[in-house]
């Protein structure tokens, strides 16, 4: 009974490891790419009335709207700016860029920069006016 009691103890220690061990894992990951992001670049108007297009200096390129609090990007197009904001639809923008990211590492891409939706939170003007 007393070796039954050990294996079964020794079980519950073993996936408890495991578990906590798969979740540092995942915790790390989500680290490298969260959901709100501070991206500097050139700001121009999209395609609607209430969207802009962020250019990052890294190249990323974002679509991008004010949040509903009150952020006012039409005063800002053709500036440079930094703005910090909210991906949308975070784990599915991150799964593309991972896949994005494994493509260009064997090869099948030559670009993997980044894009996606934006919600913008707050803005900083760096500059008035983009250099390209």
């Amino acid at each position: 009974m007393t070796t039954k009691l050990i294996r079964l103890v020794m079980c519950l220690v073993l996936a408890g490891l495991t578990a906590s061990w798969a979740i540092a894992q995942e915790e790390t990951s989500d680290k490298s790419k969260g959901d709100v992001r501070t991206i500097t670049g050139c700001l121009s108007k999209g395609d609607s009335a209430d969207e802009f297009v962020l250019t990052g200096n890294d190249g990323s390129t974002w679509e991008a709207r004010g949040h509903k609090s009150g952020v006012d990007l039409s005063s800002h197009v053709g500036h440079t700016i930094t703005a910090t904001g909210v991906v949308s639809n975070a784990t599915a923008h991150n799964m593309k860029e991972d896949a994005k990211d494994a493509a260009h590492d064997s090869g099948m891409k030559k670009s993997n920069t980044e894009h996606g939706h934006l919600k913008i939170t707050d803005v900083q003007m760096v500059s008035d006016s983009c250099q390209r």
